[in-house]
């Protein structure tokens, strides 16, 4: 099954929902404790805490005609906030937005405070209560805790247009990838060479067409071992496939009918919690867009490229070659093959040489991402970012540059080919 996390980010309604579920279920509390409660301590409660029953109409009133207001505007917020992370950085980062937990704890704790002030001035009815109440301090209490939420809020805004705070919450979405796989490598794994199935027996089919947003690794295995088989993952995270498409291989000496299809899910768009390519792509995207002759931005390009070597060199460390993983007595019970690092850094660059061909400063860039990535990646790398240095160098022209761009460009490549252990080039 999903993780619990996964599933909050994913449906972005549920925490707003536990929020009015708790507003609800607290109205009421607050109701019951009038009713039956204050009446009889009265007296023992400080006068301030404590309004009659018009008066408590009239406050709360007031507090859910404001609780609204701010809801409203805040709302209005978020979609501005979106359309600006639509047209300036790229079309895929407003989710990082609108499903960062605090976007959806804020909207949360004002519908909650809306719900509970409108409750509230249901239940105050001189009828039902014949002494002062204390739900109005209730109300009063958490309408300042939604200004304080409101206040934060607006620092949170103003913090996340900016495309530095952008680009670091995309850096650490792709280390939490990374990690993740990394710590499945590291608790069991076994090489590609050793992984010897036994006969086929059956496939699992996709039930509907879409990418694949998730795939339980770690449950895949236990069924595995349970069943004593061996289970081939035939789709990457981030792939599309169609209705009937083969996703999985089962490799059994018994039963092949096992339940495997609730530890993949397949919906309408990408996510970047398991899927390392999309990362990479969203990161990329925001250079792009800082390229492009509308923006023209090349320094904030230039810094997101460097940090993105450092990304490609920590995914250097992961076997994207084929990931074996084995049960507790190391048996062999799960293959699943990731894109080749080449594929990886062909697709991180690619379209970037293809938009900045005229900007020396982002060739540059480029060559300084490679030399990070080559002095963090394994040496099995090497090979691969140097074939990409050659791949980026083809895009300039015979004589294009000048005689001190040629230069500087000539000193990072040819630290690059020391770093790689390759032969150096001579840029014309």
């Amino acid at each position: 099954m999903k993780p619990i996390s996964y599933v909050f980010k994913e449906k972005i309604w549920i925490t707003p929902a536990l929020y009015s579920i708790g507003a609800i279920l607290l109205s009421l509390a607050a109701f019951y404790l009038d009713l039956l409660v204050i009446g009889k301590i009265t007296d023992y409660i400080p006068s301030i805490f404590l309004t009659k029953v018009d008066e408590g109409q009239t406050i709360l009133g007031i507090l859910t005609a404001a609780m609204l207001t701010m809801t409203t505007f805040t709302f209005s917020t978020v979609l501005v906030v979106l359309t600006m992370y639509s047209s300036q950085f790229s079309p895929r980062a407003p989710e990082n937005f609108i499903r960062s937990a605090t976007t959806r704890h804020v909207l949360g704790i004002f519908l909650g405070g809306f719900l509970y002030n409108m409750l509230s001035l249901l239940y105050m009815q001189e009828g039902v209560f014949d002494h002062e109440v204390l739900s109005t301090w209730i109300g009063i209490v958490i309408v300042f805790l939604c200004i304080a939420t409101f206040a934060y809020y607006i620092h949170f805004v103003a913090t996340n247009i900016q495309v530095s705070t952008l680009i670091n919450k995309l850096i650490k979405d792709a280390e939490k990838v990374i990690a993740y796989y990394k710590g499945l490598y590291d608790q069991k794994h076994a090489t590609l060479e050793n992984w010897k199935p036994q006969t086929l027996q059956g496939k699992v089919k996709a039930e509907k067409a879409g990418y694949v947003q998730f795939i339980n690794l770690a449950e895949l295995v236990e069924i595995a071992e349970k069943e004593q088989a061996e289970i081939e993952v035939l789709v990457k995270i981030g792939d599309y496939v169609f209705e009937g498409k083969p996703i999985m291989k089962i490799h059994s000496n018994g039963s092949n009918k096992l339940d495997l299809k609730e530890r993949l899910l397949i919906g309408d768009e990408r996510t970047a919690e398991q899927d390392l390519g999309y990362a990479v792509q969203k990161i990329v995207e925001v250079a792009i867009r800082a390229t492009s002759p509308g923006r023209q931005d090349p320094n904030t390009a230039n810094d997101i490229l460097v940090r993105l070597g450092h990304v490609l060199g920590e995914m250097g460390h992961l076997m994207t070659d084929g990931l074996v993983l084995t049960d507790e007595t190391g048996h062999n019970r799960l293959l699943y093959r990731f894109s080749s690092y080449s594929d990886i850094l062909y697709k991180a660059f690619y379209q970037i040489v293809y938009h900045s061909k005229k900007d020396i400063s982002v060739f540059i860039a480029m060559a300084n991402s490679l030399i990070v990535a080559a002095s963090i990646a394994p040496e099995m790398r090497h090979d691969a970012i140097w074939k990409i240095m050659l791949y980026i160098l083809e895009s300039i022209s015979e004589g294009e540059l000048k005689s001190l761009d040629r230069e500087f460009l000539q000193q990072k490549v040819d630290e690059l080919a020391e770093l790689t252990g390759h032969e150096k080039v001579i840029i014309v």
